[in-house]
């Protein structure tokens, strides 16, 4: 099943790319089919049960490289099965939002399926080798996202996004070599190294191995001080790409620390807590910091990215710390896996909002606006709505997700708190946004500005009644969270 899943958006991407007769129309409609086909096979995999602490589920493997230990190796649990129906929700998303599009569509369908093989193959893998391979190939596709159907300066913007993730890349590469030689035997199978462990006799190899690990997944995330490619790219990017590197790839790197870095370096990585808990704090921080200061509507949400990725780099520095119990760690790691589902429907829906006074008006400047409550109220509404949600009002996916990370975090560091910080100065920046955009006297650019279609509509009220959704009813959630978030712990206890 998880193969069919990975490698379906690649056949139809492959088949688009050789069919140079499809009509436009017809190309954007079977990427639609395609993903709503990956969402309901996602669900399957979903509704098959829980998985076990400590085990995987829908579990493939075959020899690939077995001379270095290297094999096709596939699973899931608690922490990549939510992320991967984020997968599945976001590029069915995207393929309905562009429906419309007439910018060589037929390319365009087959790179973002291309994109989506991508993103499904690194959550749902289980050896290093294939899990580089995805995550390697997705920076490739991005590139050409922007390079290809970006705007403003879109070369190089792809061109820095590239050669920063790229060389994050290689410091991640350099990694996992580190883990292949630290083990015995050598393997880059992860279940068999959680087995045998890595670097046991060796605190220092192993915590310079994590190093290498961490500026390769962190550049990826982005923290800081790696963050500086992320706003021109998300600026320059096409709406939909800006929407897939915000809800999916951004989530590449957080996603490795709980599926690598902390299960397989447990002893590195409580020696690097302190450290690891200071750059979440500077992420969130900083990354506030920076938004209240744009005036573009698209930097400034590029820019509470940073700040939302913080929140988990924080509560997974924070688990890991000296003197954490296994309640604070549980709540700390199930609240970094929360955020990650949050902020990609929340921010995934800010992103197309933002798409949309592009899309009217062509601007993103914040000076542009005014009044437009009442020329859009449905863009008005549910912009107001994916602001509030951003901040973490309960009754949203946001709140779930904050509420779990602080009460693991400070339960751990009571010096943690200090993040909170970070929530009200991206309050005071987002109403300021909501202030500027929706009242006040009606701007020329606003006069023109067309409300949001059906389908628009349908697209970001999707997103934002599913953040809703977690935030009323997050058991289901939480549920197949929490066995792996305790195991996980159990592996830092030790």
């Amino acid at each position: 099943m998880l193969s069919i899943i990975i490698f379906l958006p690649l056949a139809i991407a492959a088949l688009l790319a050789a069919t140079p007769r499809i009509p436009p129309r017809a190309a954007t409609v079977i990427w639609l089919a395609t993903t709503v086909v990956e969402l309901a096979l996602t669900v399957v995999v979903w509704l098959s049960g829980p998985v076990p602490a400590g085990e995987l589920g829908w579990e493939e493997q075959l020899d690939w490289m077995p001379g270095v230990g290297a094999s096709y190796h596939l699973g899931v649990d608690g922490f990549s099965i939510p992320l991967l129906l984020l997968t599945a929700v976001v590029f069915v998303a995207v393929a309905a939002w562009s429906l419309p599009d007439r910018d060589r569509p037929r390319a365009q369908a087959a790179l973002f399926l291309f994109l989506q093989t991508t993103v499904v193959g690194t959550f749902a893998a289980q050896d290093l080798i294939l899990f580089f391979v995805f995550f390697d190939l997705s920076i490739v596709g991005m590139y050409f996202v922007i390079a290809g159907w970006g705007h403003g300066d879109r070369r190089r913007s792809a061109l820095r996004f590239f050669l920063y993730t790229f060389l994050g890349s290689l410091a991640l590469l350099i990694g996992f070599i580190g883990l292949y030689l630290g083990a015995d035997p050598h393997s880059f199978d992860i279940v068999a190294l959680l087995r045998s462990g890595t670097h046991t006799a060796a605190p220092g190899v192993a915590l310079a191995v994590l190093v290498a690990i961490a500026i390769g997944l962190a550049v990826k995330t982005p923290t800081v001080p790696f963050h500086s490619w992320l706003p021109p790219a998300h600026t320059d990017a096409p709406t939909i790409g800006s929407v897939v590197l915000a809800a999916l790839l951004l989530k590449l790197g957080t996603y490795g620390f709980v599926r690598v870095a902390m299960p397989l370096l447990p002893g590195a990585w409580r020696d690097a807590a302190p450290v690891i808990v200071i750059v979440g704090i500077a992420s969130v921080l900083i990354g506030a910091l920076l938004a209240m200061a744009q005036s573009n509507v698209k930097r400034l949400i590029a820019f509470t990215s940073i700040n939302h990725m913080g929140y988990i780099v924080l509560a997974l520095g924070a688990a890991g710390l000296a003197g954490a119990d296994a309640t604070a760690q549980r709540l700390a790691i199930t609240g970094a896996t929360v955020q990650m589902v949050s902020h990609g429907l929340i921010t995934g829906a800010l992103f197309f909002l933002a798409g949309i006074l592009r899309d009217r008006a062509d601007s993103y400047e914040l000076d542009d606006f005014g009044g437009l409550a009442a020329t859009a109220p449905r863009f008005a509404a549910l912009f107001g709505v994916a602001a509030f949600a951003s901040l973490g009002i309960p009754g949203f996916s946001g709140f779930i997700a904050e509420f779990q990370i602080f009460a693991g975090s400070i339960g751990a560091a009571p010096i943690t708190a200090i993040a909170l910080l970070g929530i009200l100065i991206t309050a005071a920046l987002l109403l300021h946004v909501l202030q500027r955009l929706l009242t006040g006297p009606t701007t020329t650019r606003a006069q023109g500005f067309t409300d949001l279609s059906g389908r628009e509509t349908a697209v970001i009220g999707g997103l934002l009644g599913l953040s809703l959704l977690i935030g009323v009813i997050p058991g289901p959630l939480l549920s197949m969270i929490e066995p792996a978030a305790t195991h996980l712990g159990a592996i830092l206890g030790g």
